[in-house]
């Protein structure tokens, strides 16, 4: 088959098919083709099966049909004996997956008819609705790849000339053994694969690589290839032969047809200027080229490449994928700088370092509990900020390393608390800009910064206590893969988060009598083994005596009923008889909460411990980020021999 042969495949005039208004047919009419599996490939279904009316061309396509039924069976990499294995397997999943709604089915939707539309296979409900089954069950099969784009273009191929059942094992095969790691949101495997192809390309076209310095170019243009192998780049009776070729030496045969096409290109390409140039002249279908037959192209890859042995491409793989991972994660973690470093004080280098450290502790709790959870939160499709995660525990730990105020005797309880107020949505994780905007407000925060984070540790946040709440909460929250996405759930996410910059004091909420106590221990517990020790206990002893002798006045002052019978209690002789004390008593109670609780808003904590300068130098002092971070990496694996 030239490759210059049009994609739609010439059907005959007579031929017979499914009705091609599928648009107009009722939803429930879609449904229940959904539900009828197509036991033959969709060539069977549209082509007579009239040997004698075959022309040469659709004789041709019904060897290929019974070639792939050979293939499935010699050369389909496990898939027949995983059919063979789990009888039923693929019918039970799609009558699980059916009407299922995420995000994963919303884009088979969408992509169903970009999938080879000029086919007519796929202009009618039977291709589509098996094409639909295929990918939503294997999707609900593996929900850790769900879909990718390309898993589309392939299924489509494999349809034409494999049962529905068989299409499904082979995707199993091409998705989970043939090609690892290639259908997720990085692309790991074709990112690798591409690496492979240029040391390839060093090794057998080294005029090519003098040439053309900048191997970007190559990994351009060979990314489709790879995802697609060649059936989104080469006319569709062309690709079926790449496919032969692909289930038969698996992906050796592709990275020996891509050495092929550039050789065959190499006059032009060694006369480009760049890029833009050489990739215009490789896709160009009007070259002065003349084309070549794509089963001379395949013989021609074979004979002067078929050298590369597959075991010297899984080393070139395991090698080059080391690099390949290192070059995401660097790119992951410039994009979470550069965010992160808009909202707090922190200077480059300092950020970029605990950002290292708070990665380092992930890893190392990973191989630390053989039985922890290790990285189960990690999850690369997500945004960079929440593709690395920390729980309680291994915040912890973070805190004893890097905390100022570490060296509290309830330095537990700080991390607890800190990480509760961190953890806003009460998913018990917390992200790289969380944690490092409280290590930005302990060292680098002003004096009423620091003092408002520890008023706020002490007052547990209403929403973690409030069931209905957290659950409202909970279904506002636009989950990733969870059904549709809300836009709207987004917006007003970030509506509130650019409300948090614009917190006021006078918003936070008071603290009660439990909470102050608590809240002086803490300041005691800070200030212990400090130079001015003495001094600062002096400064919280006076200012705690302030606060309640303003607490009483407050509180005489609005209910001056209840101060007149404190003072008519004490009056002696001029007080009145046990009998009428016994009245009053009885008609106007007082409660236990008016008499003994009180509280403290944020403003008079604040105000009062400005009045004591040996406070105010204990906050304002400037603390040696660098020192703590440099002593955090050293010491960061012998910490866990302490724990």
């Amino acid at each position: 088959s030239p490759s210059d042969f049009p994609l739609q495949v010439a059907v005959s005039s007579d031929s017979t098919g499914p009705s091609d208004n599928f648009e107009e047919q009722p939803l429930t009419c879609q449904k229940e083709c959904s539900k009828t599996m197509n036991t033959e490939a969709l060539m069977t279904v549209f082509h007579p099966q009239n040997l004698e009316n075959l022309d040469s061309k659709m004789l041709k396509e019904k060897m290929k049909e019974q070639s792939w039924n050979i293939l499935f069976s010699e050369c389909g990499r496990g898939a027949v004996n995983d059919m063979a294995t789990n009888p039923g397997y693929y019918a039970e999943v799609v009558e699980q997956s059916l009407g299922t709604c995420n995000l994963a089915t919303e884009e088979i939707e969408r992509d169903l008819r970009r999938s080879l539309p000029e086919h007519p296979a796929f202009q009618s409900d039977t291709g589509i609705s098996a094409l639909r089954r295929v990918l939503t069950a294997y999707a609900y099969r593996n929900p850790k790849i769900g879909y990718c784009q390309a898993m589309n273009i392939l299924t489509s191929v494999l349809l034409l000339y494999a049962k529905e059942e068989e299409a499904f094992w082979l995707l199993v095969a091409v998705c989970e053994r043939m090609l690892p790691d290639y259908f997720n949101r990085r692309i790991i495997g074709a990112l690798v694969d591409q690496a492979v192809f240029e040391e390839l390309i060093r090794d057998h076209l080294p005029q090519l690589t003098e040439h053309m310095t900048d191997m970007t170019f190559f990994s351009s243009v060979s990314l489709s290839w790879f995802l697609t192998l060649f059936i989104s780049v080469l006319p569709i009776e062309s690709a079926v032969n790449v496919v032969d070729c692909f289930f038969y030496d698996g992906i050796k045969a592709i990275l020996q047809l891509g050495l092929a096409i550039l050789d065959y290109n190499l006059d032009k390409l060694l006369t480009c200027k760049d890029d833009a140039e050489a990739g215009s002249n490789i896709s160009d279908e009007k070259s002065s080229h003349t084309k070549v037959d794509i089963t001379d192209l395949i013989r021609e890859s074979n004979e002067k490449y078929g050298s590369i042995r597959s075991e010297d491409i899984h080393s070139m793989r395991c090698r080059n994928r080391l690099c390949v991972i290192q070059t995401l994660e660097e790119t992951t973690k410039q994009n979470v700088l550069r965010v992160v470093s808009q909202d707090v004080k922190m200077d480059l280098q300092e950020l970029d370092e605990l950002y290292v450290i708070f990665k380092k502790e992930l890893f190392i709790s990973c191989y630390w509990y053989l039985s922890g959870p290790g990285l189960k939160h990690h999850d690369p499709s997500l945004s960079y900020l929440e593709q690395y995660q920390i729980d309680c525990q291994q915040f912890r730990v973070l805190y004893h390393l890097l905390s100022p105020w570490a060296h509290s005797a309830n330095r537990d309880s700080l991390a607890l608390w800190t990480f509760r107020l961190l953890d806003e949505n009460s998913n018990c994780l917390i992200n790289f800009k969380e944690f490092s905007s409280a290590i930005d407000i302990m060292y680098n925060g002003s004096f009423t910064e620091k003092l408002k984070l520890l008023f706020k540790l002490h007052i547990p946040p209403v929403s973690k206590h409030a069931n209905g709440k957290e659950a409202e909460s909970g279904k506002n929250t636009p989950e990733k893969g969870k059904g549709k996405i809300d836009i709207q759930a987004y917006l007003s996410q970030w509506q509130d988060e650019l409300l948090k910059k614009e917190e006021n004091i006078k918003d936070l909420p008071r603290m009660n009598q439990s909470q102050f106590i608590q809240f002086s221990k803490t300041l005691y517990n800070l200030f212990h083994e400090d130079p001015e020790e003495e001094s600062l206990y002096q400064a919280i002893a006076v200012v705690t005596n302030l606060l309640l002798r303003m607490e009483e006045v407050g509180r005489k002052l609005h209910s001056p009923t209840s101060s007149a019978r404190g003072l008519s209690s004490t009056a002696g002789d001029s007080g009145p008889s046990e009998g009428n004390a016994e009245s009053n008593v009885e008609e106007n109670p007082p409660s236990p909460r008016e008499e003994h609780q009180w509280s403290f808003a944020f403003e008079q904590i604040l105000a009062s411990l400005l009045n004591e300068p040996a406070l105010v130098r204990f906050f304002e002092r400037p603390l040696d980020l660098k020192a703590k971070l440099e002593n955090a990496k050293s010491s960061q694996f012998r910490s866990r021999t302490k724990l």
